[in-house]
C-alpha cells in the first residue's frame, strides 16, 4: 500500500514563512548605510585635494632664505654649529603625512631671530565636501582669529572712523586703548589701531595679500619682551589648494635699540611666503 506524503506542520510554517520574506525583498522597508566614503554612495564624492603629501619643512627653506632671515648663521665661525643652525628643529607630530613643521633660533650680535615654518594637509572625510572647501573654512576661520582692521575705503573703515570722531566720552567709543593693549600692543593689529599706531602706513598694517597662493593674509605685533626691549613677530599664513602654511618671523634686539624695523620684516617673511607657493606649485 503506498503511504501518502506527510509534512510536519512546523515545517509547512517555516516554508511560508520564507516565502513571505522572500516576495518582501525590495520593498520600502530595507535601509542603506550612506555614512561618507561608502562605494554604493550615489552621490558623487567631492574632488580630493591637490596634494596628497607635504614637503620635508626644514629642508623647504633654502641657506639663503635662512641667511636672509636669520644673520646670525654667518656670524657663526664654528662650521660644525653653522651646520646645526641651517638643520633647524622638527615640530612634533604624529602624523607627518597630514602635518610638518620646523623652527629655527639663531643669536646675533644684534638680535635673536626666531623662525617657524608650519604646513597643515586638510582632508574632507564628507563626500559632501572637497579637500579644498574644507581647507578654506580652516583659512578662513585663521584669519577671523587674526581680526585684521577693516581696509582703508571700506564701508567697514569708514563706519569706524565716524563713531570714532562722533562718540561719546565712554570707554567703549573714544578709541582710546584698552588696559590689556599695554601689555601686548599690536603694531597694526586689531579691528581699531592703538593710539600708539595710528600713523601706522596702510601697506604695513595686517591685511590680506593678493598675491600668496590661492588665500593670504599679513599679521604684525609688537611686544614687550623686557624692560628695554620689543619683540616683533610678523606672520604669514596661506593656503594652496588643500595645504595651509603659517610663516611667522620674530626678533628681539639684544640691547635697547628701538623696535624690529616693520617693512624689513614684512618683506622678508613675505619673500619666503611666496618661495614655499612656487615649490608647491613647482
Amino acid at each position: 500500500m503506498q503511504r501518502k506524503a506527510y509534512v510536519p506542520g512546523t515545517a509547512v510554517l517555516l516554508a511560508a514563512l520564507l516565502a513571505g520574506c522572500t516576495g518582501g525583498s525590495g520593498g520600502g522597508d530595507t535601509t542603506t548605510d550612506s555614512k561618507p566614503g561608502d562605494v554604493g554612495a550615489t552621490t558623487p564624492a567631492a574632488q580630493p585635494g591637490k596634494y596628497r603629501t607635504l614637503p620635508e619643512a626644514c629642508a623647504a627653506v633654502s641657506h639663503d632664505s635662512l641667511d636672509s632671515l636669520l644673520p646670525g648663521i654667518k656670524q657663526i665661525t664654528d662650521q660644525e654649529q653653522r651646520d646645526t643652525a641651517y638643520e633647524g628643529e622638527a615640530t612634533l607630530t604624529y602624523d607627518t603625512d597630514r602635518r610638518v613643521g620646523c623652527g629655527w633660533k639663531v643669536e646675533s650680535t644684534d638680535a635673536t631671530d626666531h623662525l617657524l615654518v608650519d604646513f597643515e594637509r586638510v582632508v574632507s572625510y564628507d563626500n559632501a565636501i572637497s579637500d579644498d572647501a574644507r581647507a578654506q573654512d580652516i583659512y578662513a576661520t585663521k584669519e577671523a582669529a587674526a581680526d585684521l582692521p577693516a581696509p582703508a575705503g571700506s564701508a567697514t573703515a569708514s563706519a569706524t572712523g565716524s563713531a570714532s570722531a562722533t562718540g561719546s566720552g565712554s570707554g567703549s567709543g573714544s578709541g582710546a586703548p584698552t588696559p590689556s593693549s599695554s601689555a601686548s600692543t599690536p603694531v597694526t593689529g586689531g579691528g581699531t589701531p592703538s593710539a600708539g599706531t595710528s600713523g601706522t602706513p596702510a601697506d604695513l598694517q595686517p591685511r590680506r595679500l593678493d598675491s600668496v597662493g590661492d588665500d593670504a593674509f599679513l599679521d604684525d605685533k609688537l611686544n614687550s619682551a623686557s624692560s628695554t626691549t620689543q619683540q616683533r613677530t610678523v606672520t604669514v599664513v596661506f593656503r594652496t589648494s588643500n595645504v595651509i602654511v603659517t610663516v611667522e618671523y620674530a626678533e628681539q634686539p639684544t640691547a635697547s635699540a628701538g623696535a624690529p624695523d616693520s617693512k624689513e620684516m614684512q618683506d622678508k617673511a613675505r619673500n619666503l611666503a611666496q618661495k614655499l607657493v612656487d615649490r608647491f606649485n613647482g
